[in-house]
């Protein structure tokens, strides 16, 4: 199946995520995609790419059309459509992290799969080291403020292991810290009230590709008092750099570690 002087690697490779095409674009192997999905913006060179559907849109024979060596899925929302391509014969790689430990894995995993584990590797130790600094420049400051963290709003869903993860990483303090674990969205839905109780000093809010209309969360009943509110701290995340797990989070880190540094400054 795959093309010739390819050492048996998949010369052409369809994304059905938009963190398996910055994966692909960071391990070199950018020109060997030929499809990528609706909400792949990076790298901007990505987007000249052939869309083949949304986040959990896809069409199989739009996607068989590009005659992919190897297709690249994410998590138990595109289960269907992996059953259906391997149903017609593709192979087909399901990623399904949960965590940064796990965000790193499936780099090395994806570098395996195309023949480019050495990029893979190096990928991935530079992230550790990135990652490391920020935990070591954050872990001497005396406090560490409160933060929420918002993925949706109808209802109030927090977020997931690895953004959680990351916030304390940056130097924050989770806190639904104990719902980290809990890897369905369902299973992280939290009532205002509580989170008015726990008093936020931090509001970090990314609605899954949604625009967040900070003004309706000001105005929510009983937040007039919770300290974020009050002293004006809450910030929007783009969900290109938080909630897609790939190369990006970092991005996410690095905002997240200036929001919380300029919090304990005020």
């Amino acid at each position: 199946m795959y093309g010739k002087g390819s050492a048996g690697f998949p010369q052409r490779i369809v994304c059905l995520s938009s963190e398996h095409v910055e994966i692909c674009y960071a391990l070199g192997a950018g020109g060997r995609v030929v499809g990528v999905p609706g909400t792949a913006h990076r790298p901007p060179e990505a987007r000249e790419k052939p869309k083949i559907g949304g986040f959990t849109s896809f069409r199989a024979d739009k996607i068989m059309e590009l005659e992919p060596d190897v297709v690249l899925a994410f998590s138990d929302l595109q289960a269907d459509i992996s059953a259906e391509l391997i149903r017609a014969g593709r192979p087909v790689f399901c990623s399904n992290p949960r965590s940064m430990d796990e965000i790193l894995a499936t780099i090395i995993m994806v570098g395996g799969l195309l023949g480019l584990e050495k990029p893979a590797r190096d990928l991935v130790q530079d992230m550790r080291d990135e990652i490391r600094q920020v935990r070591e420049f954050s872990a001497v400051w005396p406090d560490r403020p409160r933060v929420y963290f918002e993925e949706w709003h109808a209802p109030l869903i927090v977020g997931i292991r690895w953004v959680s993860e990351i916030i304390e990483i940056a130097g924050g303090r989770d806190i639904f810290s104990e719902l980290r674990d809990k890897p369905s969205a369902k299973d992280r839905v939290v009532d205002p009230g509580e989170v008015a109780r726990r008093d936020p000093q931090i509001i970090l809010v990314s609605w899954c590709g949604k625009p967040v209309d900070l003004e309706a969360i000001r105005k929510r009943p009983g937040w007039e008092t919770v300290s974020a509110v009050r002293e004006g701290r809450i910030h929007e995340v783009d969900g290109a750099d938080i909630l897609s797990p790939g190369p990006s989070v970092l991005t996410g880190l690095r905002l997240i570690h200036e929001i919380i540094q300029q919090g304990l400054g005020a």
